[in-house]
């Protein structure tokens, strides 16, 4: 097979590496988008949280994230003053893998999302 070149690669191009700056920008965007002038509502909650994951993870497909499986979490509350803490632990490639994450909090609300980005060998 002379001249042929195997045309699969382990790793991603540098330009569709999973970029976490790049990312945390996404789920900025969205979550001002959505959430800007919300008030906290436990009703309308987890329709909102569903919107907000299906809106980031479109938004982060539009990086072009070939081969790469996405995961978007996204939790929110009602502010109230009192602090909250998030934590998450994963085994993956530290050279291809990554993640990224935002706050939004206003008045009333507070949410966090994340997005982890684990890319298929």
């Amino acid at each position: 097979m002379e001249g042929s070149v195997n045309s699969h690669s382990i790793r991603p191009s540098q330009q569709h590496r999973f970029r976490p700056a790049v990312v945390c920008g996404c789920i900025r965007e969205v979550l001002r988008e959505h959430l800007s002038g919300e008030s906290y509502d436990l009703e309308r909650s987890p329709e909102l949280i569903q919107t907000l994951s299906s809106s980031i993870s479109h938004r982060v497909r539009e990086l072009g994230l070939e081969r790469y499986k996405l995961v978007v979490q996204v939790v929110m509350g009602e502010q109230k003053g009192e602090g909250v803490q998030m934590a998450s632990r994963c085994f993956w490639d530290a050279d291809t893998d990554g993640f990224a994450k935002d706050i939004y909090i206003n008045d009333t609300l507070f949410c966090v999302a994340a997005v982890f980005g684990v890319y298929y060998y």
